[in-house]
């Protein structure tokens, strides 16, 4: 998996498919491979922050984020150096026309980068996959869910249906809600909202409670699979 995975990273960083095709990105790849990557964390795309710092979620909302991951139990370093992070797209899309906030790929920049994607699913092979924010929750949820139906709640893969779609699941459909830590080896799904700070969603008591419960589930499947 070492010389795939290095092999997937080089290819990444040296692509070019939405530069070249006119999209005004800032090319450079931007994820974290850990020593141990049994989760897999998803989010949207990198900011002009981790771009620089060639880091996810480096910034501001990295603070939130890692204040979350800290209530269920990882020191943002360690968490860090053991497991895997990555996003939708793996290259700064820019700000908006307007100027204000980054903005968010489209349909074919997302197609490009869908197979770097799949293969770093397929090659990590983990047992839990955080995606953050609604562009990564989309990937496994249909676009009509809101993320008041969505947050606080945690999907389970059978071992079976991973193996049967060669690792890269994202029907959400074939798998079931859980609302505890099943003894099994397949693959769990934990959304957690976009933790920027220009989001105000998270803010919201009702929201809040929502997070919580997820934090709860990855509380749970960190002390039981040993993440």
């Amino acid at each position: 998996m070492t010389n795939q995975l290095s092999a997937l990273h080089a290819t990444m960083r040296a692509c070019r498919l939405c530069y070249d095709a006119g999209h005004d990105i800032v090319p450079g790849a931007v994820f974290s491979c850990g020593t141990d990557p049994k989760l897999l964390l998803i989010g949207q795309a990198p900011g002009a922050t981790e771009v620089e710092a060639k880091r996810p979620f480096n910034a501001g909302s990295g603070r939130r984020l890692f204040q979350w991951l800290g209530e269920a139990g990882w020191d943002e370093t360690a968490f860090r150096a053991r497991h895997y992070m990555t996003s939708v797209t793996k290259c700064y899309p820019g700000k908006t026309s307007s100027g204000r906030g980054d903005r968010v790929p489209d349909k074919h920049e997302q197609a490009f980068c869908r197979p770097y994607l799949e293969q770093e699913i397929r090659l990590v092979n983990p047992r839990v996959i955080v995606p953050v924010g609604g562009l990564a929750i989309k990937l496994f949820f249909p676009a009509k869910y809101k993320l008041n139906q969505i947050i606080g709640t945690a999907h389970y893969f059978e071992p079976e249906i991973v193996a049967e779609h060669s690792g890269v699941v994202y029907d959400i459909t074939l798998a079931r809600p859980v609302d505890g830590v099943i003894e099994g080896f397949g693959r769990y799904i934990v959304p957690l909202p976009h933790p920027s700070g220009a989001s105000l969603w998270p803010n919201k008591p009702q929201n809040q409670a929502l997070i919580n419960r997820a934090v709860q589930m990855l509380a749970a499947l960190r002390t039981r699979l040993n993440l």
